[in-house]
């Protein structure tokens, strides 16, 4: 057994489940379709939150074309690099993270290929900050819910991000909502993943996230839900946290 399998907050059947996907993170129709269509707004709320909380204007007060670049992100549980690349492609200095080394793999193969330069690790968070490793920006999407050692994986996580750095968290929130959309919808009804993908137990609500992260020596900046339209096929921000819902956060300077 790797060390990467052996650290508390590593769900062996989580990462199992994922390594059994593996293949197919870049297949648009496949089994990671959800992942792609959410991907958009993922990349926007990111985007768009580090720059008004660095403060990144060139000259004309216009955001750069590449506004991450001179940051260094962690994008912990990358699975497949959905995340990873774009944030390269942003000019972040990327260190990309993931318990499963068949995710690893596929996703440094496919970085190569596209001739992105990003840093992937078959590790976990424990081991990362465990090496004192730091980071401006950490991003922490649809992985907390899949955690077996939940104060452990975050405590970790906290303890990577700079002083002035900042957080990001998504995840499922914990309500019937959720339930009949995330579970019985998108595993059952819709098929859009496989079955067992999620366990509704192991959602958060907002407010245990946010104690999580206080716990830790964090402070909220942000927080919004992300809603899906059936009819046009796609997501958007908004105010509804009941089924998905992200989140920033910072540590004081």
């Amino acid at each position: 057994m790797t060390d990467a399998a052996k650290a508390k907050s590593v769900d062996p059947e989580e990462i199992a489940n994922f390594a059994a996907m593996a293949d197919e993170w870049w297949d648009e129709k496949g089994k990671f379709r959800p992942l792609h269509k959410f991907n958009p707004i993922r990349i926007g709320y990111i985007r768009d939150k580090v720059i008004d909380h660095f403060g990144i204007k060139n000259a004309d007060g216009v955001a750069q074309l590449k506004p991450l670049e001179g940051l260094r992100l962690l994008d912990i549980g990358c699975g497949g690099g959905l995340l990873s690349e774009p944030m390269a492609r942003l000019g972040a200095e990327v260190v990309a993270a993931d318990a499963s080394e068949t995710n690893i793999n596929v996703a440094s193969l496919h970085s190569e290929k596209g001739g992105l330069d990003i840093d992937y690790r078959h590790t976990t968070a424990e081991e990362l900050a465990a090496s004192g490793e730091q980071f401006d920006i950490i991003l922490n999407m649809e992985v907390i819910e899949h955690v077996a050692d939940l104060e452990g994986f975050a405590a970790a996580c906290c303890q990577m991000l700079k002083p002035g750095g900042i957080m990001f968290v998504a995840t499922l929130n914990r309500t019937l909502k959720s339930y009949a959309l995330a579970i019985v919808g998108a595993e059952y009804v819709l098929r859009w993943l496989p079955r067992g993908t999620h366990n509704w137990k192991k959602f958060l609500k907002p407010s245990e996230v946010v104690h999580l992260l206080r716990g830790n020596g964090l402070s909220v900046l942000d927080m919004a839900g992300a809603t899906y339209n059936p009819l046009s096929d796609s997501w958007r921000i908004s105010r509804d946290l009941d089924v998905n819902y992200m989140l920033c956060a910072t540590r004081s300077e």
